[in-house]
């Protein structure tokens, strides 16, 4: 089913419009990203002039104001240019959707902020740390906040930190020693004491610039620390993680697309036409066009939900499902556009492996996929006790 189905507003078509005129420039770098495993930093300038970096900040504050469906709808598409530019630019609209949304700062802070991001401003959270495993699991930091005067001293190593080369700001987890417990700390890159080390060196999405934060001795003020969460993991799931499988979605298409433009091109001279003629091609064709349409169905479908407020808090099951069924079904796609092209598709200069690469790292995105099958099988036990209470 073609993703045109889903488009529901003339708003998302002229952004759609918009973001096709990035198509070309995106798609002839994305190699040469991806050899070089260098951040995408052109890529990021022309997002910023055409307001993509803005588009989850509410109207009130300068920005697009786009639900969760109507970013969903264009970042699957700017993905499929980039798979490395997606996922980097994913992190700062969901950032500022979630807090904008969810009102999670104070207003005068919120007000400043918004100014920032209006003005093209990036920024993604800092909460991994190689001794503290994923920050789903609920590992402590050990980055330290500890108090001086009026404010805060920062210290510590962050990992994973996608788009770290260029985030004019950083949302840094930290332990907050004198008080005992989690916060977030809104970081400038300019602060003194802040760097970034280059130590991004991975298979898949090696554009994104996930690098490492570096916090010695940085001096904050109490203002800064934004947000203190009732949840100790330092992540929280929630809808606008649904930015990430419409990343992997959107590789997924350019991978079946490049197949489907392979076989009504290919023509060896053991056949007469192209191999689109051959069954075993049909076949792969429409195998991978069930799967993208069934993916489609559940990523929207529960982005249409997300829109419900009354639904918005009782459907995180439901976005970790389709978290698990859009990034499986995107390996599935890309496997099956390999197996059509054959050996074609492994020659360095060939997108299909680079889609390949880039597709396994959803499976490291969260929540992992052990931890959605958990969490469902946690639910269906709780709700057949609940109801075993009931009818006794």
């Amino acid at each position: 089913m073609s993703k045109q189905l889903f488009i529901k507003s003339d708003n998302q078509r002229e952004w759609l419009t918009k973001l096709e005129s990035l198509e070309q420039s995106f798609k002839q770098q994305a190699q040469q990203i991806d050899e070089a495993a260098v951040f995408p930093f052109d890529n990021f300038k022309k997002l910023r002039e055409v307001g993509y970096t803005k588009i989850t900040l509410p109207k009130e504050f300068g920005g697009e104001g786009f639900s969760l469906y109507d970013t969903i709808l264009l970042h699957e598409t700017l993905s499929s240019y980039c798979g490395s530019t997606g996922l980097a630019a994913s992190w700062t609209i969901q950032n500022v959707g979630e807090i904008f949304e969810n009102r999670y700062w104070d207003e005068n802070k919120l007000k400043w902020f918004g100014e920032q991001v209006k003005n093209g401003a990036t920024i993604n959270r800092a909460v991994s740390e190689f001794a503290m495993g994923s920050p789903v699991r609920g590992g402590k930091p050990a980055t330290s906040a500890k108090r001086k005067g009026d404010g805060y001293v920062l210290n510590g190593r962050k990992n994973y930190t996608s788009g770290a080369p260029d985030l004019d700001y950083f949302l840094v987890s930290a332990w907050v020693e004198d008080d005992n417990h989690l916060g977030f700390f809104l970081v400038p890159k300019t602060a003194e004491g802040v760097s970034v080390e280059n130590t991004w060196d991975v298979a898949s999405m090696r554009g994104t610039g996930s690098d490492d934060l570096v916090l010695q001795n940085v001096v904050m003020e109490q203002s800064s620390l934004v947000e203190i969460p009732s949840y100790s993991t330092g992540f929280k799931l929630n809808g606008w993680l649904l930015l990430i499988p419409a990343t992997y979605l959107g590789i997924a298409q350019a991978a079946r697309d490049y197949a489907v433009k392979f076989a009504t091109e290919h023509s060896p001279n053991s056949i007469q036409g192209t191999i689109a003629e051959l069954p075993n091609v049909q076949t792969l064709i429409g195998e991978m066009d069930i799967a993208l349409t069934k993916a489609r169905f559940t990523l929207y479908g529960v982005a249409g939900l997300y829109k419900d407020p009354a639904k918005k808090l009782a459907i995180i099951n439901e976005v970790n499902i389709a978290k698990h069924v859009v990034t499986n079904t995107a390996i599935e796609v890309v496997d099956k556009a390999m197996r059509l092209v054959g050996a074609k598709s492994l020659q360095r200069s060939n997108p299909l492996q680079r889609y390949y690469r880039d597709v396994r790292a959803g499976l490291h995105n969260p929540p992992m996929d052990d931890i959605t099958i958990k969490r469902l099988a946690e639910t269906a036990i709780q709700n057949q006790l609940k109801q075993k209470e009931v009818t006794v």
